[in-house]
């Protein structure tokens, strides 16, 4: 287990480590503000739209192997990260590093539901698992903080490697070979392709809006094609023998409900970390390291959060712990909202740190739980896969709309400077309430985990999987 939990610490740290030094690789590279933000959805976009061909590739090639030769890659492209001489290869890199993730993150999480495979045990392996990411997200803002001004910004892609070698040294597990690789040998590369170029052009057409407009021919275009290849996905997925997505699976209602509000969820998280740092860096001047120690309240609290949720649950219930939590969540985000320019951190950022930190320990804990619950083993991969799949994916898509948003409000502010950055930055932050809010609505109606355990989709009947 120890190595699958470093798996998953490097894969969040990853996130957050670079989050901090998006300010030093804007300048050292001369990016953009439209550049800047696919140094981040290059790598998420490519690890969302992957995981459900890297939860599918667990499941079929052997949980064990796809997991060491994806934790490999992981190093090998954070390497090349650190080296990239242009903003072109950084974000080659950063793509390449998604793709390594997508197979990693699902592979090590269908290891681990299969060693725990239910009861106190499962519930105990979710929360080490929520522990982990956490830790990788207090982790990253510190040593984002601490790497970027002491060796420059090059140095956060670095920090990934001793993590990698030391998981690969250890074994990952006893008894985790997947035994449906001889009964599933194909894999479907054309979903893949598809839900991929899918997610790709809608996150592209929400990235260009500032320039383009809403209704342009490039944003509508590109939009109705991303639109037209998920259609085909659904379409190929409902005739393949061994699809990349078991459509069947979507009538667990636990399933529906956890990746539809993830989605929402995931949009609201990655703006948050985008913009947070860009924010205490270019409006209140930090420096590096003071963003990555005042982060940190905001990373300890979604730790503290994923290791009591269980226990919060079992006296709650699952249905009533999600709602507070995505209570907490959004209230956080809407006192994000009202920054300043001449704001403190005790009086304008560490109440809403703490509240968003507590509500996504708890929301992110919640909704994986609900994602694989009344899944068949031999789906566990491609279940933790879409899970997080829905979180990149609404994340790439969030981060790309939002940042569209602050950016027609930074454009339109009636004083320049720091003042219309902070307009820009509110704005993206009451946008993203809003979308933890739909999500706590959904929550309202979420269904109870108690009411799927002797449904057929715990069965594991063969006539339920064809």
């Amino acid at each position: 287990m120890l190595s699958l939990a470093l798996a998953q610490f490097v894969v969040v740290m990853n996130t957050s480590v670079v989050n901090i030094a998006l300010p030093s690789i804007r300048l050292g590279l001369g990016l953009s503000p439209v550049e800047l933000t696919w140094v981040i959805n290059a790598y998420v976009l490519a690890f969302g739209g992957l995981l459900l061909a890297g939860g599918r590739a667990a499941d079929v090639f052997g949980r064990s192997r796809v997991f060491t030769v994806s934790l490999a890659a992981f190093g090998v492209t954070s390497l090349g990260a650190a080296v990239a001489p242009g903003a072109g290869f950084l974000i080659a890199f950063r793509g390449l590093q998604g793709i390594a993730a997508a197979v990693l993150s699902p592979a090590a999480l269908s290891i681990a539901l299969t060693l725990y495979p239910k009861g106190h045990a499962r519930s105990v392996a979710l929360a080490v698992w929520g522990v982990v990411s956490g830790a990788g997200g207090a982790a990253g803002v510190i040593a984002g903080g601490m790497l970027t001004t002491t060796f420059g910004w090059r140095s956060v892609f670095v920090a990934a490697l001793p993590f990698v070698g030391l998981s690969l040294v250890m074994p990952s597990s006893q008894g985790t070979s997947s035994t449906e690789s001889s009964d599933r040998p194909t894999f479907d590369v054309l979903g893949a392709v598809l839900v991929t170029g899918a997610l790709g052009l809608l996150t592209f057409s929400l990235a260009g809006i500032t320039h383009h407009g809403w209704l342009s021919t490039r944003t509508m275009g590109l939009f109705v094609i991303g639109a037209l290849l998920l259609v085909a996905f659904v379409e190929v997925e409902r005739r393949s023998m061994a699809p990349l997505v078991r459509l069947g699976l979507f009538a667990n209602p636990s399933v529906r409900f956890a990746n539809a509000a993830m989605t929402l969820v995931g949009g609201a998280w990655l703006a948050l970390f985008f913009f947070l740092p860009l924010y205490q860096q270019q409006v209140l001047g930090y420096s590096a390291l003071r963003t990555g120690l005042t982060q940190l309240p905001l990373a300890v609290a979604i730790m503290v959060a994923s290791t009591q949720v269980r226990r919060i649950t079992v006296r709650l219930g699952a249905r009533t712990t999600l709602v507070g939590g995505l209570v907490l969540l959004t209230v956080g985000l809407a006192g994000f909202s009202r920054i300043r320019v001449d704001a403190t951190f005790l009086g304008h950022l560490l109440g809403p740190s703490l509240l968003v930190g507590l509500g996504l320990g708890v929301a992110f804990v919640e909704l994986t739980s609900l994602g694989t619950h009344g899944v068949a083993p031999a789906e566990s991969g491609l279940a933790s896969g879409l899970v997080n799949a829905t979180r990149q994916c609404g994340g790439a898509m969030g981060l790309a709309l939002l940042v569209s948003l602050a950016a027609s409000r930074t454009g339109s502010a009636a004083e320049p400077g720091v003042a219309a950055l902070t307009e820009g930055y509110r704005t993206a932050f009451l946008a993203a309430s809003v979308l933890t809010g739909v999500a706590t609505l959904l929550a309202l109606r979420a269904p109870r985990p108690t009411a799927l355990s002797t449904s057929a989709v715990d069965n594991h009947e063969p006539s339920q999987h064809p």
